[in-house]
């Protein structure tokens, strides 16, 4: 027996050694393009850096290349063929779990037929739109899921980014640059999407959660001001989204389940040769889940679900078909207390039921016209619903409906957008962009002048808008760019109009340095309801003044300087001024009223396009990109954000913090040098801005009136207390054979701190009281990779 035993012992220790010794690995393959064509390249030698013996393979006549057996762990690709720059792609993460799926394009070298040598390595602060020059740069998926308390979510991760502030702690929206957060442009594989964000309001771009699975996502664009041409209909920002394609080759899964909800998401070839794939993810709020057992955390009853999805048709010589999209539903109710001696604040007295959902669902047409250009369609139907009710018990129980609203937006888009590469030196992108746009406003408030709820909004109907544009980029040497073009904007509504032109001019002083200077004019469409908005001075007889407001609109100025101090570490210095004009304000004469201070919703005032602003700032950005498993990223922002209200006096905006700045960092640690199969990784984010800004409320008119009276002479005079929170991240990542597994957990404000929302008066306290944003958020999540 005791031989058996022994016998048994030395199998298990011997077979734990050779599982312990094998080397995982992974196949990596992808494609590789021209970058303004988007033609393959047949003959790029591809070689996988630091390999012994040197591993090489030189794409096919479709641009394909494929390594196998490649070990876990990351890697660096190098990229060269004749006339076009060396390419080096470093920190390719190649896992157990999935293969790794590459898309590389190459830039042409303007010199031809000599012996010249330019490198190009990926540059996070270089977008992947070749048209855009200042204040832009790409984000990675890498990125979301790495950076502290970013949830996989791009708008929380761009917090860490120079300029940008989010606007509180429960929501992912963001203020750019002094901006109001509704400046911000939403894209999609190029055409323009509604708001993808659970749990957000009528009126805004942002929300609690984001729909967008980063199972989907690759890398993307993010952009600050001076755009360039095609981007059209915003004035702070533009999110301009990649999706990537499903593995064409092998079925891969992934499962993750964690605080926020459970995912689910496949992707795989629909036949062995065809080409096209899929790429589908699910997910079911983990708060739900809980709610369907019977168990209530909090106050509230909260719940989403979502859908995203990505499937590639090629069709040979008629080009290449996509279908994507993405649908979000999210719920939020409240319960009144029924027991009037905890109707200490008056909100226990409300029963509140929340809906807010998104959705849009797009077909594209990649069609090749000649080698050097191509056209890409696509058709978009989108839309969204927002829903809030409330009722507020009397001291009897009795229900009174207090406010009701339903918002219902529907978008059908066509654009279609041709690209030209005429040579080395010159490429042009033109296209247009129709927008059918349909509406259904409803909007009651109780009123006790009338005793009764009362209609503030009802419209129901169509608009439409159109857009086109045209941008041209010259490389007059390797040392100097130029982009210039135009961009136009049309709203049927009203016959309003705007015709922008955008330039920017690039020169690389040297290897390491580079000067950018950006211009552009923009403007932007109000959210609709503000179009339909009634004065309701007398709610016996109402009119809609707004009807015929004109585009918000803003000149942008960009000057960038750009220092590497080495291959991986960067200094970039940008500043900008901001004319903002044509913005709606209140056409009362004493009014200091004006849409830059808006987040959300619509107001119902008579407004005129009087309004200006301005905002204008220095941006300093210190970054390591990853090397050694260590990356870090410090950005620092002064600025300082002014509008003009119809009273003829200059106020602070509502978004006027004066400064912020962000501290990211985040170190890899592998436990097996040898083997690479466990890897931890600590990541850490601390964000300190100057508060934003509210007008004090006045007491004694709140108290007389019974509802919150503010101080209108005093716009915007009371700054809240600074805001700092501290994140942390860490995770550990397993490779096994044919699975990848990571365990995570993020905290969100990990001190616990409790940074100052603003003020308002208690009705029933009779008291001015702080609110607080969110204090600590630990988010716990395992992800499967198979």
């Amino acid at each position: 027996m005791t031989c058996m035993r022994n016998i048994l012992l030395t199998f298990f220790c011997l077979t734990a050694i050779r599982l312990n010794a094998q080397q995982f690995t992974q196949t990596v393959r992808g494609t590789v393009t021209d970058k303004i064509s988007q033609t393959p390249l047949p003959g790029v030698r591809v070689v996988l850096a630091g390999s012994e013996p040197k591993k090489g393979v030189t794409t096919d006549a479709n641009g394909v290349f494929k390594f196998t057996e490649v070990p876990v762990g990351k890697h660096t690709f190098t990229f060269t063929t004749d006339g076009y720059k060396n390419f080096i792609l470093p920190n390719v993460v190649v896992n157990s779990g999935k293969e790794v799926v590459l898309n590389i394009s190459l830039e042409e070298n303007i010199v031809q037929g000599q012996e010249v040598v330019v490198v190009a390595k990926v540059n996070k602060n270089k977008p992947l739109n070749d048209m855009s020059v200042v204040s832009s740069r790409t984000f990675s998926v890498e990125e979301t899921q790495k950076y502290a308390a970013a949830f996989n979510d791009p708008a929380r991760m761009a917090a860490a980014f120079p300029g940008v502030v989010q606007t509180g702690d429960p929501s992912n929206t963001i203020s750019i640059r002094g901006n109001s957060p509704n400046g911000l442009l939403w894209r999609m594989e190029g055409v323009e999407i509604p708001n993808p964000n659970h749990f957000s309001n009528v009126g805004t771009a942002g929300g609690g959660i984001s729909i967008l699975s980063a199972q989907l996502l690759t890398n993307s664009d993010f952009s600050t001001g001076a755009f360039a041409a095609e981007y059209g209909n915003a004035l702070s920002g533009v999110f301009d989204l990649k999706l990537r394609k499903g593995n064409n080759e092998k079925h891969e899964y992934t499962v993750q389940t964690g605080f926020l909800g459970i995912d689910l998401s496949a992707e795989g070839p629909f036949k062995k040769g065809y080409g096209g794939s899929y790429l589908i993810n699910y997910r079911y709020s983990t708060l739900g889940v809980i709610s369907k057992l019977g168990i209530e955390i909090g106050d509230a009853s909260t719940l989403f679900q979502d859908l995203s999805f990505n499937i590639a048709l090629p069709v040979k010589k008629l080009g290449n078909f996509t279908l994507f999209g993405f649908g979000g539903l999210s719920s939020q109710t409240t319960d009144a207390i029924k027991d009037t001696t905890q109707w200490d604040n008056e909100f226990y007295r409300y029963n509140t039921d929340f809906r807010a959902n998104t959705g849009a669902a797009g077909i594209t047409h990649t069609l090749p016209i000649s080698k050097k250009s191509f056209l890409k369609t696509a058709v978009v139907y989108s839309g969204t619903k927002n829903a809030y009710y409330e009722n507020r018990l009397n001291d009897d129980f009795s229900q009174e409906d207090r406010y009701s609203e339903s918002f219902i937006n529907k978008k059908i888009t066509l654009q279609s957008v041709y690209n030209l590469k005429i040579d080395s030196r010159h490429s042009l992108r033109n296209g247009f962009i129709l927008n059918n746009l349909g509406y259904s406003f409803i909007q009651k408030a109780y009123y006790d002048s009338t005793g009764k709820m009362e209609d503030i909004l009802n419209a129901e109907g169509n608009a439409y808008s159109g857009q086109a544009f045209a941008q041209w980029k010259f490389r007059v040497t390797e040392k100097i760019t130029f982009n210039t073009g135009l961009h136009s904007l049309y709203f049927f509504l009203n016959d309003s109009w705007s015709v922008e032109p955008r330039a920017s001019f690039k020169y690389d002083i040297s290897p390491l340095q580079s000067v950018s200077i950006g211009y552009g004019l923009h403007s932007q469409i109000q959210p609709l309801g503000v179009y339909f908005a009634r004065d309701i001075t007398d709610p016996a007889h109402y009119s809609t003044p707004n009807k015929n407001l004109g585009l918000s609109k803003a000149h942008h100025y960009v000057v960038a300087y750009d220092l590497a101090l080495s291959e991986y570490w960067r200094i970039k210095i940008e500043t900008y001024y901001q004319w903002l004009f044509n913005i709606p304000q209140g056409s009362d004469s004493v009014s200091n009223y004006s849409v830059l201070n808006k987040e959300d919703g619509f107001d119902y005032i008579p407004m005129n396009n009087g309004g200006t602003g301005q905002n204008y700032g220095v941006e300093l950005t210190i970054e390591q990109f990853m090397h050694n498993n260590f990356y870090l990223l410090a950005a620092v922002s002064f600025f300082d954000s002014k509008y003009k209200g119809n009273d003829g006096n200059i106020y602070n905006t509502r978004f006027n913090a004066s400064y912020s700045g962000s501290l990211t960092a985040g170190k890899e640690f592998q436990l097996s040098e040898k083997r690479k199969k466990r890897v931890i990784g600590i990541n850490t984010k601390t964000i300190y801005t100057g508060g934003f800004r509210q007008t004090p409320v006045d007491v004694a008119a709140t108290e007389a009136n019974g509802y919150t009276v503010t101080q209108p002479d005093k716009a915007y005079t009371e700054k809240m207390p600074a805001y700092f929170r501290p994140d942390i991240g860490i995770s550990l990542k397993r490779n096994y054979k044919k699975v990848t597994a990571t365990l995570s957990l993020d905290i969100q404000n990990v001190t616990n701190r409790q940074n100052v929302g603003g003020r308002y008066y208690d009705m029933e306290s009779k008291q001015l009281k702080y609110y607080y944003t969110t204090g600590i958020i630990p988010i716990l999540s395992y992800r499967l990779q198979f």
